[in-house]
């Protein structure tokens, strides 16, 4: 008791001590600085200058910072120079926020420290990949601490931002202790009202900016849009214009007389549908659509036999460089990316705010049909997992779910050729049923390296620009002539099975080489193309198409009808109101009233199962190393051993075989190997494994007639198994967890390792 008294009196001394000392600092005599006190008074004096002044120039340093080149910045500014002034004026109006406070150089340093820090962000962003910082990012922090330690982010890099806010924060934490304060008397009803005038005159000026064309309110290339109008601008708008606005016609008369202009759906289950399988080509573009390109041979022989020989055509894609998911978004729901705001990922958004998304797997599943993702890259990245579920998909194998043992000459993604057996085994967990299966390929993906990777490439590749940019070129060729050889193993091993299917693959966008309108055959930035094949002697209909628009044409060429979205683009596409009514669509099912549905809840969300295979522990044994070897099945990877619901550190040694220290875990510890997603999200889970150290003496109860106990051999490792047969219906909700278990006894005799 005297040892806590004397304890507490010791913090106390300490505490008052601290107190004193930041009471001397604030009190101490200020030395003149005459100098600085003239510069504050002429700052205040002509503040509203001084504000324009500094707001020109923090824009010029943000668009320097964000180009990363003071010519491209002064290019801006002289192409754009009211863009540039408008940009200013965004910065000049959070500015005049000072005049409501008396420590008003602190309130300018942090304002302006504000605009430089998300600026510097932008630039850091742009050097890592081409879509520039929006505020949907700030949703994408759990994805970007996900790719840590990866080129996206580092852990240097991560530090040495944690170091600059945190001399900034120490710098302004200074500045209010000893910083100047404004003497003069705050006028609290003129300068409220000054500052907002000024914030009223903000969007006052947008719509007069935007009906001039001088800025735009929708970027359908979000990077040339920040390019164009300045990052102010574009990552203002991106806070403010989100998710969807109401259409001015939006109403349920409006939506019924929709409902009765689209025929009613007749497409009934079918026993001999056939298998529809979607595949989402990562940043794949045909060669011969690059005007200046010229290879040694024809890197996607097996494309262009399928853009010769099958349904195919030019597809209009929302995004160029980057946004995998928004083209997916369009592709799946048949919902297109334009009504949306600036910078907008509705998985990211939209998806987080609303129980259920109508998709054509929900569509498909309807009509008896398996549905299956299947994505050599993490479960969680754009919150995929939710998405997947909202779309009502019943499974999703992501990597974690796969024994991937290839990469990329960078070691930056995982091959796909492991997406043709994941594909097939997809369709085969559903034996008596058609399957929509849609496969995400990642072999493609940027960053291409500027220094030479390939010593000998099987293409050889010139026409760029120099030789950093055929370098690039020459790598991104070499993966796509992969992928190209992954595009005809797969129809290969479906052309085997003896069952109806159609394949669609597609580009979602084209490559991060900074290609313009003028290097593509079509013109468009925006336009990929699509191939499909099949094995039932589907007629050739050739169309080019928005994403959007994709899988509603391949289902009408397959005579099925069915969805709220797709029904609606098979039968009104081409009417003069077209456009119109299909925003007014998206609205009800996303934002609105869903009349659509008529108050009924027609597609609920799925309890999505992650991966196929089931993971099992079978048994244990203690190796020589100080080591605990557990024996099972369907161990990738990303599996790591939960001792007593706590994770313990895991080697992977195979599909069978993973290593923990025996140094965490003790005799009557219960086991549970856990296939583990970013954020230690748990997508598939085992049976419970009671461990039973052969070191320590049990006591065993005696036999009776129906259950006689098992004698192991000499060494051998006794254990207790807590079997289930959950793994199969296990889902994943939420975080994803297991399911209960029930409980049978096993003794397990050693296993040696293959």
């Amino acid at each position: 008791m005297r040892e806590k008294h004397s304890f507490l009196s010791k913090c106390k001394n300490l505490f008052f001590k601290l107190k004193n000392k930041i009471n001397t600092f604030k009190n101490r005599e200020k030395k003149p600085h005459p100098h600085l006190d003239r510069a504050v008074v002429i700052m205040n004096k002509y503040s509203l200058v001084f504000h324009l002044l500094l707001s020109c120039f923090l824009v010029l340093v943000i668009e320097c910072i964000s180009r990363r080149n003071v010519l491209s910045a002064f290019s801006f500014i002289a192409g754009h120079t009211i863009a540039y002034l408008y940009n200013s004026f965004i910065i000049f109006a959070s500015l005049s926020l000072v005049y409501l406070i008396r420590r008003r150089t602190l309130a300018r340093l942090l304002i302006s420290g504000f605009w430089l820090f998300l600026g510097t962000i932008n630039g850091v962003i742009l050097s890592k990949r081409v879509t520039p910082f929006g505020f949907t990012d700030l949703k994408c922090l759990s994805d970007l601490f996900a790719m840590q330690n990866t080129k996206y982010f580092t852990f240097g890099e991560a530090l040495a931002v944690i170091i600059v806010v945190g001399l900034f924060l120490l710098f302004c934490i200074w500045l209010f202790i000893k910083g100047p304060k404004y003497q003069g008397k705050i006028n609290w009803i003129v300068s409220p009202l000054m500052v907002a005038v000024i914030f009223l005159m903000l969007p006052v000026t947008t719509k007069a900016a935007q009906s001039n064309n001088i800025v735009a309110s929708y970027f359908a290339n979000i990077a040339q849009g920040y390019e164009n109008y300045g990052f102010v601008y574009g990552f203002s708008s991106s806070v403010v214009d989100r998710g969807m606005s109401k259409p001015d016609s939006y109403s349920e008369e409006r939506i019924a007389k929709i409902g009765a202009s689209v025929p009613e759906e007749t497409t009934e289950a079918a026993e001999d549908a056939p298998n529809i399988i979607v595949v989402l080509l990562e940043s794949f573009v045909d060669p011969s659509d690059v005007k200046f390109l010229h290879t040694s041979e024809d890197p996607v022989p097996n494309f262009h036999n399928l853009l010769n020989n099958y349904s195919s055509g030019y597809l209009k894609v929302p995004v160029v460089g980057a946004g995998t998911a928004n083209t997916e978004f369009e592709v799946l729901t048949g919902m297109s990316m334009q009504y949306f705001g600036t910078g907008e990922y509705p998985y990211k958004t939209t998806l987080k705010e609303i129980d259920s998304c109508e998709s054509i797997a929900s569509d498909l599943g309807s009509l008896g049909y398996g549905t299956h993702v299947v994505h050599n890259n993490g479960g969680n990245f754009y919150s995929r997992a939710n998405a997947f579920s909202l779309m009502g998909f019943d499974s999703f194998t992501s990597k974690e779910c796969m024994n991937i043992q290839e990469y990329t000459p960078l070691g930056s993604w995982p091959t796909d050729n492991i997406l043709i057996s994941e594909t097939l085994k997809a369709m085969d967990s559903t034996p008596d049923q058609s399957d929509l299966v849609y496969t995400i390929t990642v072999q493609g993906h940027g960053d291409y390296p500027t220094e030479k990777i390939l010593e000998n490439p099987e293409i050889a590749v010139s026409g760029a620009a120099d030789e950093a940019s055929n370098n690039r070129w020459e790598y991104y060729i070499n993966m796509i002539h992969e992928v190209d050889k992954f595009i005809g193993n797969l129809t290969e091993e479906l052309s085997k099975r003896d069952e109806k299917t159609i394949v669609v693959f597609f580009g979602d966008h084209l490559p991060t080489m900074g290609l313009t309108d003028d290097d593509m055959v079509s013109g468009d930035i925006f336009k990929t193309k699509y191939v499909t094949w099949n094995n039932f002697n589907l007629p050739k209909q050739d169309a080019d198409c928005a994403a959007y628009e994709l899988l509603a044409n391949i289902t009408n060429q397959l005579d099925i009808h069915k969805g709220t979205m797709f029904s609606y683009i098979q039968s009104q596409k081409g009417s003069a109101s077209y456009d119109e009514n299909l925003e007014n669509l998206q609205y009800d099912l996303l934002y609105g009233k869903r009349y659509a549905y008529n108050g009924t809840d027609k597609y609920p969300a799925s309890d999505l199962v992650m991966g196929i295979d089931d993971v099992t522990i079978n048994s244990v044994w203690k190796s020589d190393d100080n080591k605990l070897c557990i024996y099972g099945s369907g161990f990738t990877p990303w599996t790591k051993i939960y001792v007593n619901g706590e994770k313990v550190s895991t080697s992977f040694l195979g599909s069978t075989m993973l290593k923990i220290n025996l140094d965490d875990i003790e005799d009557g510890d219960t086991i549970v190997a856990n296939i583990v997603g970013s954020s230690s999200t748990i997508f598939r889970s085992s049976n419970e494994f009671l461990y039973e150290d052969p070191d320590v003496e049990h006591t065993e109860e005696p036999a009776t007639e129906t259950e006689q106990p098992s004698t192991d051999t000499e060494g051998s490792t006794q254990s207790t198994e807590k079997s289930t047969e959950q793994s199969s219906e296990q889902s994943l909700s939420g975080a994803g967890t297991a399911t209960d278990q029930s409980v049978e006894h096993a003794v397990n005799t050693p296993l040696t390792q293959n």
